[in-house]
């Protein structure tokens, strides 16, 4: 599945992205944002990049319970992270700020993404095949769809600086590239990167949400149990963290991070 993926992705994320620029302004217009830098961005990025890596999932070859379920992981939180940038307000955030908002019987943009997020990881986790039965399946079930829910808000906490969400994704993808959805994860996000990086476009809910639980079904998929609850842990850790600390200072405060975060970007 891995290199097809990874070149169909590549290809018709390219393609999508033509596509999207020649849209009428007016079409364009609902996805317009503004950027760190205070410029206008594009978030069309976020569904080319994600339908593009959903081409390369349905091309590649391989196990069909592993396609379908990075194409039902993908799609659904790809969709529910577009209804956030398309209807989602600013002044809510995260977890707990969601979370509290459902409590006051308010039910934010954001709620329903985190909801459908959960919803799509553990359908993903439902349909990747299992040696182990009973309450075991079940256990593991669980702890794969928290493992790609968990892996989809991570790639969305990194998506705040140009190109950043789509180096982890890549990075995390590339030792699984060529043996199954990760190959998509990569090419999508080679080919999104030239417009992303030179701050023309972002992500958004949409792309990072949908390639990052693409990511979390490929680690869900081919991870070995010790190394997949390391990966969980993890993963749970920094999102856990999120809520108390900032992802870019501690980047900018380490050189090591900071000069990774630095490639291929405009200058400061």
């Amino acid at each position: 599945m891995g290199l097809l993926g990874a070149v169909v992705a590549a290809a018709a994320t390219a393609g999508l992205e033509r596509a999207a620029a020649k849209l009428p302004k007016e079409q364009r217009a609902p996805f317009e944002r503004t950027n760190h830098r205070g410029e206008t961005v594009t978030l069309l990025e976020g569904p080319v990049a994600v339908l593009g890596a959903l081409a390369g999932v349905a091309a590649g070859s391989g196990s069909g319970r592993v396609k379908a379920a990075a194409l039902v992981a993908g799609a659904v939180s790809g969709a529910v992270g577009a209804y956030d940038d398309l209807a989602g307000a600013t002044e809510t955030k995260g977890f707990r700020g969601h979370l509290s908002a459902l409590k006051r019987g308010e039910v934010t943009s954001g709620a329903v993404k985190i909801l459908g997020v959960g919803a799509a990881g553990l359908a993903a986790a439902a349909l990747l095949p299992r040696k182990s039965s009973g309450v075991g399946a079940v256990v593991e079930v669980v702890a794969d769809g928290a493992l790609i829910a968990g892996t989809a808000n991570l790639a969305n906490l990194l998506d705040l600086r140009p190109g950043r969400a789509l180096k982890a994704a890549t990075a995390v993808s590339a030792p699984a590239a060529l043996t199954g959805p990760a190959g998509a994860v990569v090419g999508a996000a080679v080919a999104s990167a030239p417009s992303d990086l030179g701050e023309r476009s972002m992500l958004g809910d949409c792309g990072a949400n949908g390639l990052g639980a693409i990511t979390g079904t490929a680690l869900a998929a081919s991870l070995p149990r010790p190394l997949k609850v390391l990966a969980l842990g993890a993963v749970v850790a920094l999102n856990l963290a999120s809520e108390k600390v900032s992802f870019t200072k501690v980047i900018a405060g380490n050189p090591t991070l900071d000069k990774i975060d630095q490639w291929g970007r405009r200058p400061r």
